[in-house]
């Protein structure tokens, strides 16, 4: 069992990667195989809705987006990290994610996905939803934890000083480590779900 993490800031090993490695030392600690890739600094563009990844199986700009593909194919569960810039996610973060999410034609239902942002005031509740809508359209349940998967500071130092953020952290690896752990026995007893063949409705015509 295997969690990529994606650290959407620029920073390397700035807050948010503060607060993911905290989740990483707990999934770890609950026999799940992580790892953090860092995606926040990379120059990546935004899709341009061609839909050439439908007949070639991976988006026609070859960059990280391409490389990280069979990762997530491969894992269990994805957390996605992300600063909080103007109420919204990193601008970088979000192009990458909107690639990922529509090139990848593998089945993501039932991986488990979690959302994890950083701030140095507000705008993480904003920056939360924004992120956990990536999960909900794609089948696959969300982890949570005991308030909302975020923490607050302006360095490292400071989110090691926010102790709820940091527990908040752990609780949401454990409960990430649970699922994964449950949907795995549940696939071997029941399978995957039902699928009914996809309907498409356009409003406006």
């Amino acid at each position: 069992m295997k969690v990529i993490l994606i650290n959407g800031s620029p920073n390397a090993k700035g807050c948010t990667y503060t607060a993911l490695e905290e989740v990483s030392k707990t999934l770890k600690s609950e026999g799940i195989e992580t790892e953090i890739i860092h995606v926040g600094h990379k120059d990546i563009r935004g899709c341009i809705g061609c839909r050439q990844c439908k007949t070639k199986g991976k988006c026609v700009f070859n960059d990280i987006v391409n490389d990280i593909a069979p990762k997530f194919k491969e894992c269990d569960g994805i957390v996605i990290g992300s600063p909080v810039y103007f109420a919204s996610a990193n601008g970088t973060l979000v192009s990458f994610i909107d690639r990922l999410f529509y090139s990848m034609t593998a089945d993501k239902t039932m991986k488990v996905g979690a959302a994890v942002v950083s701030c140095r005031r507000g705008g993480n509740s904003a920056t939360f939803d924004e992120l956990n809508k990536y999960f909900t359209i794609s089948q696959m349940p969300i982890a949570s934890s005991q308030y909302w998967n975020m923490v607050h500071g302006n360095s490292p130092e400071e989110v090691q000083q926010d102790l709820e953020g940091l527990q908040t952290m752990r609780t949401l690896g454990k409960n990430m480590a649970f699922l994964i752990k449950s949907i795995q026995l549940g696939k071997k007893e029941f399978g995957l779900p039902e699928k009914e063949e996809h309907k498409f409705t356009n409003f406006i015509r």
